[in-house]
């Protein structure tokens, strides 16, 4: 590197904050700096993690998301490419990508194209009476009691069986894939429980393949399916793809609405006169108040991007291979584009949130997101009222560096009756309806509604 260039590195890199979004305190310091760079620097420059770029502005992090020709995807994890790192900072230690969040189009959109009849509004309506059965079930289990982990007994299974449901899994296996699948987000890297996520993750992949194996040999509908025998221009994907894409999708159906949810119910419990409100006027203020709880509290926090090539966006110049962390989260409470941003309007206009994403990379399981968090919201809103949660009980993940998400969330509430079978016999049932109705086909071979 030259003398000039070492000049002109530092002038562009001049506006600088140290931002670490895997820093103990960032989740209890997040509004304070979120402030701080709406402020001063929209876009900066931070030393941490090897040094990257931050985007925080809702403009800036329009701007920047949706140039797909200057930002890259990629985790070139075989060093066959340009040495990207993919979509996390620091970068994540795997053995493959991240499925199609860490790949460029066209590639990426090969996945997508073959996804979408699986995941569109239609596609997710025929599983509402589904989903309204495992919530019913799910709640049944605790209604007598008068108590709920809102996180371990309800928002973690919910998401989680409706997710091995679309994918052909057996829905008894929800619990083998369940754990796992938050504890590698909630986990510290450097945590003594490392080893044990590693196991239960292990368990998990293993009965991945065996499902991939089995439905390769006897093919049977759903997501699985439709991700190893996907046109990829041309060929089929490759067992580590395949995998990588599988893992991306239990990722994204389990920890992010759990997380959406979480927070949404303790909010509820916090401001009774607003529960009250949604439950009375629902059907003018559900969809908004799903916009803004998504807004507000945006699970997946953000995205990392690499630039492809030299530019200059937003006059700020970039080159090519720097790292680039794009905040929805805090691009969601810029005051620029959301008037009183700290504050939850159940029927907030034009709320334009960030929280799927933006550009050809927005998250493809909006649609399953919203519905089942509409339909967990609705039946506590009508089964118990009343709850309230305990805060000397509620526990935040230790790191919301990927997923703003809650491990715990005990309330209590006046208890009710059972209006059905537990969740071991209505899952033992529905696995029966997804069979024979073959619900995980494509809305192009199967349109109805499931019949329960």
């Amino acid at each position: 590197m030259s003398t000039e260039d070492v000049v002109n590195d530092g002038d562009r890199k001049k506006v600088r904050y140290q931002f670490d979004k895997h820093a103990p305190d960032y989740r209890e310091r997040f509004d304070e700096i979120t402030q701080e760079m709406h402020g001063t620097c929209p876009v900066a420059w931070s030393d941490t993690h090897g040094g990257h770029w931050v985007a925080a502005g809702a403009r800036e992090v329009f701007e920047l998301a949706t140039r797909a020709d200057v930002l890259s995807n990629d985790h070139d994890v075989h060093g066959e490419r340009r040495g990207y790192a993919g979509i996390s900072i620091p970068a994540a230690k795997r053995s493959g990508r991240g499925g199609f969040l860490e790949m460029d189009p066209p590639e990426q959109r090969y996945y997508r194209q073959a996804l979408n009849p699986y995941l569109s509004p239609a596609a997710v309506r025929r599983w509402l009476p589904v989903v309204d059965e495992i919530v019913r079930a799910t709640l049944d289990e605790r209604i007598e009691e008068g108590r709920i982990d809102f996180v371990d007994d309800f928002v973690n299974i919910v998401p989680a069986v409706l997710t091995m449901a679309m994918m052909g899994i057996p829905l008894k296996n929800w619990v083998l894939y369940n754990e796992p699948s938050h504890a590698a987000i909630y986990t510290p890297p450097d945590s003594p429980d490392m080893q044990r996520v590693i196991e239960m993750h292990i368990a998990m992949m293993v009965n991945l393949v065996e499902q991939m194996e089995e439905i390769k040999a006897d093919p049977r509908p759903g997501l699985i399916d439709a991700v190893v025998n996907a046109d990829i221009g041309g060929r089929k994907p490759s067992d580590e793809d395949a995998r990588g894409v599988l893992g991306l999708l239990i990722g994204g159906g389990f920890d992010t609405t759990t997380a959406l949810s979480a927070h949404a119910l303790e909010w509820l419990s916090e401001n009774p006169e607003e529960r009250a409100r949604l439950s009375r006027e629902r059907d003018a203020l559900l969809d908004s108040a799903t916009e803004e709880f998504l807004r507000f509290y945006n699970p997946a926090v953000g995205d990392g991007r690499t630039f492809s090539r030299d530019c200059e966006i937003g006059g700020v110049r970039f080159a090519e291979g720097e790292r680039l962390w794009l905040s929805w989260a805090m691009a969601n409470k810029d005051p620029s584009a959301f008037p009183d941003p700290y504050t939850i309007d159940l029927a907030r206009k034009n709320n334009r949130h960030n929280s799927f994403g933006l550009g050809v990379h927005r998250c493809i399981g909006s649609n399953v997101a919203r519905t089942i968090f509409k339909r967990m919201i609705v039946q506590v809103l009508d089964r118990i009222p009343d709850y309230v949660c305990d805060p000397a009980g509620t526990v935040h993940y230790d790191t919301v560096g990927v997923i703003n998400g809650m491990r715990h969330l005990p309330a209590t509430f006046t208890p009710g009756e059972r209006l059905g079978p537990g969740l071991d016999e209505t899952l033992a049932r529905l696995q029966k309806v997804c069979d024979e109705q073959q619900l995980a086909a494509p809305v192009t071979r199967m349109r109805g509604q499931a019949k329960i």
